[in-house]
């Protein structure tokens, strides 16, 4: 008995040996995918502030909650699910859909950029697309709305970029790392939109209570230059969404045999890397493929309106029949 009892504990050691194993490797491929998809984070963390432009602070964090638990949603209920199913059964059908996904966040920024430099023209052409909201309430669900669309397309991104640092030998395996990364990131990005929109209220605690006059003058400056850093913020973030959309298309269009925005791209990356170094290279690649997403989401915006949106009011409208 005791000879059974002691192989059977020993059979449990391995076991445990083998599992604690098993949470390393998961833990370690999650890091390693989480890094490659630093960049889609950082693009995730700069959109998100400006859908909260127009609110009462009591409701930013609400919203930021929200949003995150719409992020949460999108990546373990729908996109891990997609992302294994098609690297399994139609590997060849994710860089359509990730150019889908691309060509949908070219329109938001130049639709962006449209109503910056002709709001009266962007009005018109936003009544076609969606009925004004006339309440706080449904103002807020829409936005929400929004920036769960746009997150999905951006976490889109993260986890194909994850499931492509992960070894194809593992169901199991990749399921756990692309859990852990869309989780990690998605309370890394929006845990940092929290603490960001709420910089004014740290700030406005410091001006009061500061046991100093540097720490009170801290505060002061905190508070004044929240508007600017919002402003800035929401200028990041649209020219991340044009800059990431044409990256996703061009990239994608190589995979099609034209490698002409994408070749063009790389060419002049060269070309700076050479004269100037690996940062003046990076602007002008980033450039680069932001020209080209603005392009492309300028060309988009009268087909949205025109053609895409009332189709899709035709099919809503044949549902409700």
């Amino acid at each position: 008995m005791s000879i059974g009892l002691l192989g059977l504990l020993d059979d449990i050691a391995g076991i445990v040996k083998v599992a604690a194993s098993s949470v390393d490797d998961v833990a370690g491929m999650a890091t390693k995918a989480g890094v490659k998809a630093s960049a889609a984070v950082i693009d995730d963390a700069a959109v998100t502030p400006r859908y909260l432009d127009g609110f009462a602070a009591k409701r930013e964090l609400p919203i930021v909650g929200k949003i995150a638990l719409g992020s949460l949603k999108n990546k373990l209920l729908f996109l891990l699910p997609a992302a294994l199913v098609l690297s399994f059964f139609l590997p060849s059908a994710i860089t359509p859909l990730l150019m889908l996904g691309g060509a949908y966040l070219a329109y938001e920024g130049a639709e962006k950029v449209f109503h910056a430099l002709a709001p009266s023209h962007a009005e018109g052409h936003e009544e076609k697309l969606t009925p004004v909201a006339m309440n706080a309430a449904s103002r807020e669900d829409e936005q929400v709305a929004s920036a769960i669309k746009t997150d999905f397309i951006l976490s889109a991104e993260i986890m194909t970029i994850a499931l492509a640092a992960i070894p194809a030998n593992s169901f199991i395996m990749q399921a756990a790392v692309l859990a852990l990364v869309g989780t990690g990131i998605t309370l890394l990005v929006y845990g940092a939109v929290a603490l960001i929109v709420r910089l004014d209220d740290m700030g406005m605690y410091l001006a009061r209570h500061a046991l100093t006059g540097f720490g009170r003058g801290v505060g002061r400056v905190m508070v004044k230059g929240m508007p600017t850093v919002m402003l800035v913020l929401g200028v990041i973030g649209t020219a991340a969404m044009i800059w990431v959309g044409g990256s996703i298309v061009a990239h994608g269009l190589g995979g099609f045999g034209w490698h002409g925005p994408a070749a063009a791209i790389e060419h002049v990356h060269e070309l700076v890397n050479h004269a100037a170094g690996r940062i003046a290279a990076w602007f002008a690649e980033t450039a680069g493929f932001g020209l080209f997403g603005l392009a492309l989401g300028t060309v988009l915006i009268p087909i949205a309106s025109t053609v895409i949106s009332p189709a899709w009011k035709a099919i809503k409208s044949g549902f409700g029949k």
